[in-house]
């Protein structure tokens, strides 16, 4: 018996248009699906519960204000008269509670003459630096130990990736201030000195991953208020 042409024809038919709708609703259910996943336009951080690996809990929208989401904490200088010579004034969720799973946050940066920020890093988010007044040197190391420095002026932007070992130091004559901005509300934070030089860690263990010499870590420990 002979094929009718009608039916191969509809069969035909159907396949090409699975073919041309089968992406678009491919598209369409990726589209939704993320749709629905944000369930609400904000989770302001519940200061009072647990800080945890997620982050902070969410205040229940009844309790939230126009408050939450302004910070007005980055207006005034940070104080200077420290070892560093250097102040960092967050606005983290701990401190700026609207930020809290927006993946953002600032931070003030005051460097007197002489003020250095050490070497660290932000395990949690890129950091991108815009320096408002004097003169900054600024710099961080990739994973393959290549330095990337330079002196920035007022209105230089420099941007550091997450996790990499990265500093800043004053290079006037003059105070400095800059601005950074997180790609977390939570960037995390640490500083390479007091990693080494703030804690119990036994100082034979430092000399001997660090080849420095036992009077140089001890003078470091002293400083900076480690043990051991």
């Amino acid at each position: 018996m002979a094929p009718n042409p009608l039916h191969t024809n509809t069969n035909h038919e159907k396949e090409h248009w699975m073919k041309m709708f089968l992406p678009i609703l491919f598209l369409c259910s990726v589209f939704f699906s993320s749709s629905y996943a944000a369930v609400q336009d904000f989770c302001v951080a519940d200061l009072s519960a647990p800080f945890g690996p997620a982050g902070y809990s969410c205040k229940k929208p009844a309790t939230v204000t126009v408050n939450d989401f302004v910070f007005s904490g980055l207006g005034a200088s940070g104080n200077t008269s420290n070892l560093i010579k250097a102040a960092v004034t967050p606005a983290f969720d701990a401190q700026f509670p609207g930020v809290n799973g927006l993946g953002v946050s600032l931070a003030r940066i005051d460097l007197a003459k002489g003020g250095v920020i050490p070497m660290h890093t932000h395990p949690g988010a890129s950091e991108v630096l815009i320096v408002i007044e004097g003169s900054i040197c600024a710099g961080f190391i990739d994973s393959a130990n290549k330095v990337y420095f330079r002196s920035l002026a007022k209105g230089d932007i420099m941007v550091f990736p997450q996790g990499l070992l990265h500093f800043q130091v004053n290079a006037g004559k003059s105070p400095a201030l800059a601005f950074a901005s997180f790609s977390s509300a939570n960037p995390g934070l640490q500083i390479l000195d007091f990693a080494l030089f703030a804690n119990n860690l036994p100082s034979e263990l430092i000399e001997k991953t660090t080849f420095l010499d036992d009077a140089q870590v001890k003078k470091l420990k002293k400083v900076l208020g480690g043990t051991g």
